[in-house]
């Protein structure tokens, strides 16, 4: 999914603008949950979500949606990951 397309979608959604997150590469974080609900798309790099013990890999284009509380794990590649993700609560 273009840049464009993913701004469109996530106003239609009721979801406010993103903003960038920059993770460093080979960089993770165990596991964890959000208070809010997310939607990114993968602008550089690589991030690998593991939910309930399944593995996802997102490149650049991939748009990835995680719901409120919902208890993941993620990794970045080795060259780190850039994504722009939106909250909602």
């Amino acid at each position: 999914m273009n840049q464009d397309d993913f701004l469109k979608a996530l106003r239609q959604d009721g979801f406010p603008e993103p903003v960038l997150v920059i993770r460093e590469r080979s960089g993770f974080l165990e596991n964890h949950t959000h208070p809010f609900e997310v939607k990114a798309l993968v602008t550089q790099g690589q991030i690998d979500i593991v939910i309930d013990g399944l593995r996802q890999t997102y490149l650049v284009g991939d748009v990835f949606h995680l719901m409120h509380s919902q208890e993941h794990a993620e990794s970045y590649g080795n060259q780190g990951v850039q994504y722009l993700a939106s909250r909602k609560d």
